[in-house]
């Protein structure tokens, strides 16, 4: 009977970790930068139409999953980020001060793979 216990406890407690663990990746896929990462994230402006995101982070920091909308990328600084998706993808990705980039809504994980401070401004686009 003990044996039957046992087993019965390591299920449900291994049921519960999935759960758990399960809730707790699709929560970060879909977070707001500026809620779970305010470290990096600034909202610079707000209104009925777009959210505008002052994004900095220093060489080797990296940001934790959070999710954006459709949004165009501004780069304030040359850099490098590594950007990871849910799936456990990773991509490099350069930028040059001044280009501009569109941003099609979805989830990562940057980091900043250079060795420089790395600065954008991001417009989410609410409509």
């Amino acid at each position: 009977m003990k044996t039957l216990t046992t087993a019965a406890t390591t299920i449900l407690a291994g049921a519960i970790g999935f759960g758990v663990a399960t809730y707790a990746q699709t929560a970060g896929a879909k977070a707001d930068p500026v809620k779970v990462d305010p470290k990096h994230y600034k909202v610079e402006l707000e209104n009925e139409s777009v959210r505008v995101l002052r994004i900095s982070y220093a060489p080797g920091e990296k940001s934790v999953m959070h999710n954006h909308p459709n949004s165009v990328a501004v780069y304030l600084t040359d850099g490098t980020t590594r950007m990871t998706t849910p799936d456990g993808k990773s991509q490099d990705m350069p930028a040059k001060a001044g280009g501009t980039e569109w941003a099609p809504a979805g989830s990562h994980l940057p980091q900043n793979t250079g060795n420089k401070p790395f600065q954008v401004i991001l417009v989410e686009l609410k409509k």
